[in-house]
């Protein structure tokens, strides 16, 4: 097959996917609407920055050693870094901004990408979010299906977030063959703001699942000192601040307990409450971490952490799950669909640091419950998140819109 994806080249979750596709000698072409350094296995690579995107630096690389290919497309393109939006656009700052003024960009790059859809001629286009790759993709009309992933939060968070946005979401809905979803609750949305009928989807992890080779538990059960693992960073639509007013109510009755906090080292806020929790000794800010790294943090904890208010089904709470560890998560509906309070997870109030910590310390305390939940959440992520088996149905999903 010919594709073209239409993604934030950036995106570990987008280059995981679109992987499979490369193994599988798939003529893949890329549209990035961010800049990163294209993978020499792409048969073509474009630039279509939206959004301001051309304003967001790419991330550095990580140095995993799984796929050096994917390495190299996070690494920033020379010439190419962009500048860096004001430090006052912190993270709701610059979202504010992408959702009230981005649309105005979406003409301009809507172009662009069907010049480079008529060059390329291929099979199929498949873009990767509704804001704003999937708008890109239902503005540029190609003649070939339009395959588009919904991730997390485009109808929970941004869908209604500006009239336009909402416009060109139900415009970008009417106009797809197909969609793809990490939970059933988005498939709901979908059909509710525009989606036919008729028109055909599924429900597969955002990034193609977990490589349960790499995702696995440890080898022995025994505790040297309890860890509790927050791996989503700093994100508009999660309550870190409920995380980290927590850690001193766990810390008042487990003392031992360490916190783990990937991809928030030199983040300003994070040190922020940090140093307002007072508990910077049991405390871990780290950097962004590779893949590999990931799964070794997973398997010293006990406890993975995500007190979201908006979300589909986060990749790094089913990378903890394959490891092994018991989630403690906000209430949304797209995780109920993996959790049974009580049996194999909490579902918590987001905004309740006391609940957040009585969550973590049942956990903690539980050591038959955290046996049966992760004898549960095994069998749930081979059964409906593992890499190779979600990808052979994507590839058939692929096929089938072809034909």
């Amino acid at each position: 097959m010919r594709v073209l994806f239409v993604v934030d080249g950036r995106s570990p979750t987008a280059l995981n996917w679109i992987s499979y596709f490369l193994d599988g000698e798939h003529e893949v072409h890329l549209v990035s609407t961010f800049a990163c350094t294209p993978d020499e296995r792409w048969a073509s690579f474009h630039l279509a920055p939206v959004a301001f995107s051309q304003f967001k630096a790419a991330p550095k690389p990580t140095g995993d050693k799984i796929d050096p290919g994917l390495r190299r497309a996070l690494q920033t393109a020379p010439g190419k870094t962009g500048t860096k939006l004001p430090a006052i656009l912190q993270t709701r700052g610059r979202t504010l901004v992408r959702q009230w003024l981005g649309p105005l960009t979406l003409p301009g790059a809507a172009r662009r990408l069907r010049r480079i859809i008529a060059e390329v001629q291929p099979d199929l286009v498949h873009a990767m979010r509704i804001p704003y790759e999937g708008m890109l993709a239902a503005l540029a009309d190609p003649s070939m299906p339009v395959l588009v992933s919904v991730w997390g939060n485009d109808f929970t968070l941004h869908a209604r977030a500006t009239s336009w946005v909402a416009a060109y979401t139900r415009r970008t809905l009417r106009r797809v063959d197909a969609l793809h979803a990490d939970c059933q609750r988005d498939v709901r949305l979908a059909r509710q703001w525009g989606l036919p009928v008729e028109r055909p989807a599924i429900v597969l992890p955002g990034g193609g699942g977990i490589q349960l080779e790499q995702f696995y538990p440890p080898e022995h059960n025994s505790v040297q000192q309890p860890v509790v693992i927050n791996p989503r960073g700093i994100r508009a639509y999660v309550r870190n601040d409920t995380f980290f007013a927590a850690i001193p109510l766990v810390l008042q009755q487990r003392p031992d307990t360490r916190f783990i906090c990937p991809s928030m080292a030199g983040e300003a806020q994070a040190e922020r409450w940090l140093s307002e929790s007072g508990c910077a000794a049991q405390v871990r800010l780290l950097p962004r971490l590779p893949r590999s790294h990931m799964a070794d943090y997973f398997r010293q904890a006990q406890v993975v952490v995500s007190p979201s208010t908006h979300d589909g089904t986060p990749n790094t709470v089913l990378e903890a799950l394959a490891c092994g560890c018991f989630p403690v998560v906000g209430d949304i509906e797209s995780l109920r669909e993996w959790i049974v309070p009580g049996q194999n997870g909490f579902l918590i109030d987001p905004a309740d640091p006391q609940a957040l910590a009585q969550a973590i310390l049942t956990a903690l305390g539980d050591e038959p419950l955290r046996q049966r939940a992760k004898a549960e959440n095994l069998r749930q992520v081979a059964e409906r998140a593992e890499y190779l088996a979600c990808m052979q149905q994507a590839e058939r999903f692929y096929s089938s819109l072809i034909r």
